[in-house]
C-alpha cells in the first residue's frame, strides 16, 4: 500500500477522533435536555411553548425530517454508477457529524439559556435542516474531494449556514419555513463556489463519468419515493404555528405531482432516449420542493401550488441541457450532481415567489391565518410591502454569504496537506470501500479493474 494512502487513512482516523472528542466535551459542558423532553415542571427562565403542544407530534416531525435527510438526500447523491456505495457512506459520515455540530452552533444562538443549550425535538429538526443544506453542497463536489475534506467542508459549512440562517430569520425576520433560501439556495451556491475554487483543469481532458447503471437507478427510485413520503412533513416542520402546517403539506403534495408531470412534458423533447430516466423524475421532485420551501405556507389555493410545481419541473431539463455546459466550459465549475439546476435556480424561484405572495398578502385573502404566516403584518408592526422587501433582500444576502463562505472553504480544502495524492487516477472513487469502474464491488465481480482506495 502506498505511503501516501496510509498517511491519508491515518489523517482521516485522527480527524474523526478529534472532532468526536471535541463534540463530546462541548456536549458535556453545555448541552442539556429541554423541559419539553421531560414530564417535570417548566422552568420560568425557559420558553416552554413547545411543551404545550403534542409532544408525539413534535417527535414525528423530527423522525420524518431525519429520515428525509438521511435516506432522501443520502440516496439521491448515489445516482452515478461510479459513486453509488461510496457516496452513501460519505453521506452518513456527513450526517453523523453535521447533526452534532449543528446542535451546538444553533444552540448557542437559539436555545442558549442560563449558560446551557437545551435540546429537544425542535432543535433536532433545525439540525436536520442544516444537515440537508450540507448534503446539497456535497453534490457539487462529489468525487473530487476526499473524506477528510468532506468533514472540513461540513465543519465550515454548518457554521456558515447557521450564521446565514440567523441573519435571515432572526435579524431580518423573513418567513422561510421550508428553506428555499436557507437550505436549497445557500447549500447549492456554497457547494458550487467550493467546486469552482477546487477546479482541476486536467479533469477537463477526460470524459465526465455520469453513467447510470441498474444499481444507481435503484438508488434514485428509493430516494424519490422517500421524497414523496417525507418531504411534505419536512417542508412544514418549522411552520410558524401548527395551524399553518396543513397548507404547507397540501401545497407540497400538489407541487410534487405537477413537477413530475412537467418532466414528462419537456424531457422527451430535449433528450433522444425513448424511456424517461428515473434520475430526471428525481430532479424534478427536488426542484419542486425547493420552490415550495418559502411559499408552502403562503399559497392560499391549490392551483397556485400546481402552477409553481409545473414551472419548477421545467427548470432541471432546461438547466442540464443549456446551463450545465456553460458552467463547465465558461465558468470552470464542475457540478457533478447538478445542484445548480435542482436546488439553486429553483430556490431562487421560490424566494421570488415568496416575495410576490408576501407583497400580495391581505387579511381578506388569509383570514385568521395572516397572524400565523405574517405575525408582524397582522399586528401592524409593518406593512406587507415592508415584509416583501425584507424577503427580497434576503436573496442577495444569502448569495453573498454562500459565495464568500464557499471561497473561504474552498481555499481551506485546497491546502496542500489536505489534497488527495496526485497519482490518484479516478478521484471519484475515493470512497470508504473499493468500487470497480462499472459500479460493481470488485470482490463481487472477481475482476481486477481500476479502483482507488480510501482517500
Amino acid at each position: 500500500m502506498p505511503e501516501d494512502t496510509i498517511a491519508s487513512r491515518l489523517r482521516l482516523s485522527g480527524l474523526c477522533f478529534l472532532l468526536q472528542i471535541l463534540t463530546i466535551i462541548l456536549f458535556a459542558t453545555f448541552v442539556r435536555y429541554s423541559p419539553e423532553s421531560s414530564s417535570g415542571p417548566c422552568s420560568q427562565q425557559l420558553n416552554c411553548s413547545w411543551k404545550n403542544q403534542d409532544s408525539g407530534f413534535q417527535h414525528r416531525r423530527f423522525r420524518d425530517g431525519h429520515l428525509q435527510a438521511l435516506l432522501g438526500f443520502g440516496l439521491l447523491v448515489a445516482f452515478l454508477a461510479r459513486y453509488g456505495p461510496g457516496s452513501v457512506a460519505i453521506s452518513i459520515l456527513i450526517v453523523a457529524f453535521a447533526i452534532q455540530w449543528a446542535v451546538l452552533i444553533q444552540g448557542f444562538l437559539y436555545f442558549f439559556q442560563n449558560g446551557k443549550i437545551y435540546v429537544g425535538a425542535q432543535s433536532m429538526v433545525s439540525a436536520d435542516f442544516c444537515t440537508a443544506a450540507i448534503l446539497i453542497s456535497t453534490g457539487a463536489v462529489l468525487g473530487r474531494v476526499n473524506p477528510i475534506q468532506m468533514l472540513l467542508l461540513t465543519l465550515l459549512g454548518v457554521t456558515l449556514f447557521v450564521f446565514n440562517e440567523y441573519i435571515l430569520l432572526s435579524l431580518m425576520g423573513i418567513s422561510d419555513s421550508g428553506g428555499s433560501l436557507t437550505v436549497h439556495t445557500f447549500g447549492a451556491y456554497f457547494g458550487l463556489m467550493v467546486s469552482r475554487i477546487l477546479h482541476q483543469p486536467h479533469m477537463e481532458k477526460r470524459k465526465e463519468q455520469q453513467d447510470t447503471g441498474h444499481q444507481p437507478d435503484v438508488f434514485a427510485v428509493v430516494g424519490t419515493i422517500y421524497l414523496w413520503i417525507f418531504w411534505p412533513t419536512f417542508t412544514s416542520a418549522t411552520t410558524v404555528r401548527d395551524n399553518a402546517e396543513p397548507w404547507a403539506m397540501l401545497n407540497t403534495y400538489f407541487l410534487l405531482a405537477a413537477s413530475t408531470l412537467a418532466t414528462f412534458v419537456l424531457s422527451p423533447l430535449l433528450h433522444e432516449e425513448s424511456t424517461l430516466q428515473m434520475v430526471q423524475i428525481q430532479d424534478a421532485t427536488l426542484a419542486g420542493v425547493a420552490v415550495m420551501g418559502m411559499a408552502g405556507e403562503m399559497l392560499v389555493t391549490p392551483f397556485g401550488a400546481l402552477a409553481a410545481g409545473f414551472l419548477a419541473g421545467l427548470i432541471p431539463p432546461l438547466g442540464f441541457r443549456f446551463l450545465t455546459p456553460v458552467l463547465r466550459s465558461r465558468l470552470k465549475t464542475q457540478d457533478m450532481c447538478g445542484v445548480h439546476n435542482v436546488h439553486g435556480l429553483p430556490g431562487i424561484l421560490g424566494a421570488l415567489l415568496g416575495t410576490l405572495l408576501t407583497a400580495l398578502a391581505t387579511a381578506d385573502a388569509y383570514g385568521g391565518r395572516l397572524e400565523l404566516v405574517f405575525p408582524l403584518v397582522a399586528e401592524g408592526s409593518q406593512t406587507a410591502a415592508d415584509q416583501a422587501f425584507y424577503q427580497l433582500c434576503a436573496l442577495p444576502v444569502t448569495l453573498l454569504l454562500a459565495t464568500l463562505g464557499g471561497c473561504l472553504t474552498g481555499a481551506v480544502l485546497k491546502m496542500k496537506g489536505l489534497r488527495s495524492p496526485p497519482d490518484t487516477r479516478y478521484l471519484e472513487n475515493t470512497v470508504l470501500r473499493e468500487v470497480a469502474e462499472d459500479g460493481r464491488d470488485r470482490r463481487a465481480s472477481g475482476k481486477e479493474q481500476s479502483t482507488s482506495t480510501l482517500v
